[in-house]
């Protein structure tokens, strides 16, 4: 006896992947689809990478721009503590030499960092002969310390502006592949 050959468009499914299909199809229904992230979310995380990268730069260019500055014209001379802080706020020294010897300045920090000093110690400063309250610990402006709180922001600058990515380019998907394969009607 010989089997019947059916066209091709009248071929059916075997009745246990109907079944199968029609289970699978019920249970998409009931999980949950996941839910876009807002446009306000992505907006959000951008205008914190927005508000690193600012940060990141008023912490940056001040001390790059001193150092600068004194590199290029600044007067190396030797000074006094005359008085510091314990916070530290300050720390004041007496040029000793140079053209402005006598004069009592304040030494400019460095994201926010002073030289370990005391009453009465020598060290060379470097400062600005046409603005002396512009000066630095000479060791700092050959070498400058690390500055922690620029590299803070701007590795949280750098996680916020990949979060901003992640989160739309999650968003794309979703709304591409997600809304594409709806789940069959059960028959």
């Amino acid at each position: 006896m010989a089997k019947k050959k059916h066209p091709a468009d009248q071929y059916q499914l075997p009745p246990h992947v109907a079944k199968g299909q029609r289970l699978a199809a019920m249970r998409a229904a009931w999980m949950p689809r996941p839910e876009l992230p807002q446009r306000r979310l992505i907006l959000g995380i951008f205008g914190m990478s927005l508000l690193g990268f600012v940060l990141s730069l008023a912490l940056w260019l001040p001390p790059r721009f001193l150092l600068h500055d004194l590199r290029a014209r600044g007067i190396t001379v030797a000074a006094v503590v005359t008085g510091f802080d314990n916070k530290p706020k300050y720390v004041k020294v007496r040029l000793v030499q140079g053209p402005n010897s006598g004069t009592e300045v304040k030494l400019g920090d460095y994201a926010g960092m002073y030289p370990d000093a005391q009453t009465g110690d020598t060290m060379l400063v470097t400062y600005d002969p046409k603005d002396p309250s512009r000066s630095l610990y000479h060791s700092w402006v050959i070498d400058p310390p690390f500055n922690v709180p620029a590299y803070g922001t701007s590795a949280l600058t750098a996680f916020f502006l990949t979060g901003t990515v992640v989160v739309t380019l999650r968003r794309r998907i979703l709304r591409t592949h997600v809304s594409r394969s709806s789940p069959p009607e059960p028959a």
